[in-house]
């Protein structure tokens, strides 16, 4: 296990951050720990997200308006000298690297007010709902202010929560995957994702179009009960649905898993040799389904759609084999987690201090913009 205690230093005033430093770190830790970094995604407009051509006739999107650094507190004054937080997710993985570097600024910036903030940032090297309830249980019997937790399944996972609320500890949710009111959860509140629906939905969109709205494609999904992604694989099914000659021919739950998503594409791509699209649902899979469609040569005929800032994934976005990627705003996701944190530690409730659902941001990025985003990311010069 990784604790992570207020020991990286700050990085406010940064432009640029190269996410590879961190991600090489955190791999190393095999129960996964965290606190570091930012990225400021706002949704892309209406004009970006039309097409002016099939194939690469996009309007580029502003890097400096998509990814920033420059987050500060929001000038709530804590009641206490000292905190202590445990925050859990879902898996071991690069995507929560980057939530961890907001994690870390903010816990730097509340050290400059004197503020002392310790927390675990935690996760297992494979997705499981009995080991997130465990690490819940573990965190309940260990006088934490706040316990955060990044559902892994809400049905498994919410009647642990409500009963740790009724045992009288603080709860919220983070990052992705939120067990919401609507699901019986009694969490105090979610700081993340509130509109992964419409992520899936705006992907589709996207690929319906480079396809002329006529084709078979496959699904890749991610985590089967995790609500971001069974979330995302809604809307695609929903967008699919709207015209007659789309189908969805295959779908399939990679788990996070690069390997498994390879695999399963490898399947799909045997199988149907008429295949015109992949649409992906985590960070995992685009990379997973890109090697496979490029190992099979099948790169110039099947369009791939998928989420976020993996570099493997923004690479191949550059050379044309993914089609678009919805980057999320990670580093808000950290930084905003403690901001509420620290308030629910205080005892203050949603409403004026902070909202019950902070939400957070994704922009659609296509090749024009992936060079930028790279450069921004990872300091890759083209």
């Amino acid at each position: 296990m990784c604790i992570w205690k207020r020991k990286f230093p700050g990085i406010r005033g940064r432009r640029s951050i190269l996410l590879t430093a961190i991600v090489i770190g955190f791999s190393l830790c095999l129960a996964g720990c965290g606190r570091t970094a930012k990225e400021d995604v706002i949704s892309a407009s209406e004009e970006e997200q039309a097409f002016d051509a099939p194939g690469d006739g996009r309007k580029s999107t502003d890097t400096e308006d998509a990814v920033k650094f420059d987050h500060e507190l929001d000038g709530y004054r804590p009641l206490k000298e000292k905190y202590n937080f445990y925050f859990t997710y879902k898996v071991v993985h690069p995507w929560w690297d980057a939530v961890a570097f907001g994690i870390e600024d903010a816990t730097d910036q509340y050290e400059d007010m004197g503020i002392d903030i310790n927390y675990e940032y935690l996760a297992p090297s494979a997705v499981s709902s009995e080991d997130q309830i465990r690490r819940l249980e573990d965190a309940a019997g260990r006088d934490f202010d706040v316990i955060g937790v990044d559902v892994a399944d809400v049905q498994a996972v919410t009647p642990k929560i409500n009963k740790l609320i009724d045992a009288g500890h603080k709860i919220m949710t983070f990052s992705s995957s939120d067990a919401a009111k609507e699901d019986g959860c009694r969490r105090i509140a979610y700081v993340g994702n509130t509109h992964n629906y419409e992520d899936g939905a705006r992907l589709t969109e996207a690929l319906c179009e480079k396809l002329g709205c006529r084709g078979k494609i496959a699904l890749l999904v991610g985590t089967k009960g995790a609500p971001c992604h069974e979330e995302r694989a809604l809307g695609v099914r929903d967008v699919v649905a709207k015209y007659p000659e789309m189908e969805i021919a295959e779908t399939a739950y990679d788990e996070d898993s690069t390997e498994k998503a390879y695999a399963f594409t490898k399947e799909f791509l045997a199988k149907h040799h008429d295949l015109a699209g992949i649409i992906c649902c985590n960070m995992s899979n685009p990379v997973g389904a890109a090697r496979a469609v490029i190992e099979e040569r099948r790169d110039k005929d099947i369009v791939i759609v998928g989420m976020d800032h993996d570099q493997e994934a923004l690479k191949y976005l550059r050379e044309g084999k993914i089609y678009a990627l919805g980057v999320q705003d990670c580093y808000s996701i950290g930084f905003n987690t403690v901001q509420v944190a620290v308030k629910i530690a205080d005892g203050l409730l949603p409403g004026d201090a902070y909202p019950e659902k902070t939400e957070e941001k994704t922009t659609i990025i296509y090749q024009n913009d992936a060079a930028a985003m790279l450069r921004t990311l990872y300091g890759e010069i083209d």
